[in-house]
């Protein structure tokens, strides 16, 4: 069944949909009320030619689905996959940064307090997340001195022959000897730690001044004076302690700033009425599909169009879905589609009411403005100010490389291999600025046996550029080989012997970042590691590197799922590609029964083929009349 053919036979109902490309990958996670209806609109807009819809059409080769039973299931599967197979044509959030928590673990024989980003299921009780980060361990520190619970690895279901230094500088009550603590001290000390990061402050205060109280009625003087100072601390430190709370006047304010297919966005984190924290994101190479649906705007937008309404709907999604912690109001500077569906499952995630909303006046749109404004800060600094115009970066390049003419476009090559094993080889491609992934070119390297890159780079650089010639197609403006010296001179061979000796050819040494120019050997370039043009020439190297391991890993994922059919009594190299060519994968012949491998080899081979793969005895199959 082709792809077309999937669309139309899909559910009218909601769920998930996932396409995938000719390599099996994930390229596009998006949901649907009507998984039919909304798949089958892009099948629509390609056919109306548009651009970004287009290129997922293009590329995409299958689709999977996943029913649920209702949009905010939806939503939260959806989320899932995104960040579980990361597909292209999504916006992702790159960054993963998390505010810390204070763990407690309750749990435990002797709790203990930690500053923790992950959150789990263990029987630990999780306090937060602190803004700004920093006061999450400034309060734990604050634990270690007043109420003496540690933070150490020591294991404390066991007594141990002597204390750490932590119990001796005074900043644990030293469970781990036997003698030094009571488990009641230890419970008491737990209780207070508690009442303190619940905020339970005048209860606090009220236990500890009755312990005062007591002691000093008992002539412990020492005791009281240590619940003494420990009531003055817990009085002075509380206003400085910002915990995220559940209060009204809590809240998320977004604002962005989006220009030349890059954008910036702040976020603003409001706590009991002030800003407490500020969160930038960047975004240099935004995905060519944004959901035109997700945003509520046109479904075919004009090449180029940035949809904010898809962009923030992304963004909430894996913001906020499957968090501990979410204000009760989220302020955003444009509406989309699946706001007031993504507010309810929120809050039923969080057990409160939370509010995603659009301001258009008073204090709220004048918090989304600043917010915009920080976000506009942010992209000059970013993408204007601290970065040249990249006319500017192509003339340094070309001083700097003695190039002939402006560099428009740079080929640059990189050799890929595990002890000699599945030896490959990529070219990518940057042009006029950008890397042009549609020229990115994969090779098998196919006359060098054993270790030798540099006899593979004089390969695979025949084989590029002898094409080249053979098409009459023009040379790039440089080529960048990924490599010290050894590289460079295996690629000016090879371009030797094809006659190309006026060809600009350079490399890049890992570590030393040092750039050669071939005819200029011994006087390499040393740039300075904030030089623009030495980030452009790494940002290429590195692409090259993660272009050729990623291939590299597919051909040992190859060889290995090959070899494993191959090791099976009775399978060929032609059975074996009859096998794979009639289930797709091998996993699928895993999963095969009998009868279903029978359909494709005789029954000594199928029996020999289920055996390997179930060494449980075999089921008896009925006579299908094939031998």
């Amino acid at each position: 069944m082709d792809l077309e053919e999937k669309i139309r036979a899909l559910p009218t109902k909601p769920g998930v949909y996932l396409y995938k490309n000719a390599e099996g990958e994930v390229i596009y996670v998006g949901k649907a009320k009507n998984l039919r209806s909304r798949v089958r609109s892009y099948l629509l807009e390609a056919s109306q030619a548009n651009a970004k819809t287009g290129s997922l059409m293009r590329e995409a080769v299958d689709l999977d689905y996943i029913l649920v039973d209702n949009e905010h299931e939806a939503l939260a599967l959806e989320n899932n996959l995104i960040k579980q197979r990361k597909p292209r044509f999504n916006i992702l959030l790159r960054d993963d940064k998390t505010y810390p928590y204070v763990k407690l673990t309750l749990a435990d024989r002797y709790p203990k307090v930690f500053v923790t980003r992950r959150l789990r299921k263990d029987g630990s009780v999780y306090y937060g997340p602190y803004f700004p980060g920093n006061l999450a361990h400034r309060i734990v520190d604050l634990i270690h001195r007043s109420f003496l619970i540690p933070s150490c690895k020591v294991d404390l279901s066991r007594y141990h022959p002597r204390p750490c230094l932590q119990y001796y500088i005074k900043r644990c009550l030293g469970p781990c000897v036997e003698g030094l603590t009571t488990p009641e001290s230890y419970r008491e000390a737990v209780r207070d730690t508690q009442m303190f990061l619940e905020g339970r402050t005048a209860e606090l205060s009220s236990s500890i001044a009755e312990r005062m109280q007591l002691a000093a009625a008992k002539e412990q003087y020492e005791m009281a004076a240590k619940y003494r100072d420990l009531l003055r601390t817990v009085s002075e430190l509380q206003e400085k302690q910002r915990i995220a709370s559940a209060e009204e006047n809590d809240a998320d304010v977004f604002g962005y700033h989006f220009e030349n297919g890059m954008i910036a966005v702040n976020l603003f984190h409001l706590r009991s009425g002030k800003i407490v924290d500020r969160r930038e994101f960047f975004w240099e190479d935004l995905p060519e599909l944004l959901d035109a649906e997700e945003s509520g705007t046109p479904s075919t937008p004009g090449p180029g169009t940035f949809e904010a309404g898809a962009f923030f709907s992304a963004l909430l999604k894996q913001l906020y879905i499957d968090q501990q912690y979410v204000p009760r109001s989220i302020f955003v500077p444009v509406d989309f589609a699946d706001r007031e569906t993504l507010a309810a499952l929120l809050g039923q995630q969080t057990g409160h009411r939370v509010e995603i909303a659009v301001p258009v006046r008073g204090e709220k749109r004048s918090l989304v403005d600043l917010a915009g404004q920080n976000a506009k800060q942010g992209y000059d600094q970013r993408f204007r100010v601290m970065q040249p115009s990249q006319k500017a970066i192509q003339e340094a390049l070309q001083e700097i490389l003695v190039l002939p003419e402006l560099p428009r476009r740079i080929e640059c090559f990189d050799i890929s291999h595990i002890q000699a094993a599945e030896t490959v080889a990529s070219m990518v491609v940057w042009e006029d600025g950008v890397m042009k992934k549609s020229d990115y070119r994969k090779f098998q390297i196919k006359t060098v046996s054993g270790v030798d890159d540099f006899a593979s780079m004089r390969e695979v650089i025949i084989r590029r550029y002898r094409r080249l010639a053979q098409e009459n197609r023009p040379m790039p403006s440089l080529v960048l080989v990924d490599g010290g010296l050894g590289q460079l001179h295996a690629a000016a061979a090879a371009l030797e012997e094809l006659g190309l000796t006026s060809q600009p050819l350079a490399s890049i040494a890992k570590r030393e970042e040092i750039i050669y120019l071939y005819g200029q050997e011994d006087d390499p370039i040393v740039l300075d590691r904030r030089s623009p043009v030495l980030h452009l020439v790494q940002r290429i190297r590195d692409e090259s590197h993660r272009f050729a391991i990623a291939y590299h890993r597919k051909r040992r994922e190859m060889r290995d799922r090959d070899s494993e059919l191959l090791a099976i009594p009775g399978v060929g190299a032609r059975t074996r590609t009859r096998l794979l060519e009639h289930f797709g994968s091998l996993r699928s012949v895993q999963m095969a029964d009998l009868a279903a491998l029978t359909a494709v080899v005789s029954s000594k081979t199928a029996r020999q083929i289920y055996q390997h793969f179930h060494p449980d005895p075999l089921p008896v199959l009925e006579n299908t009349g094939r031998s």
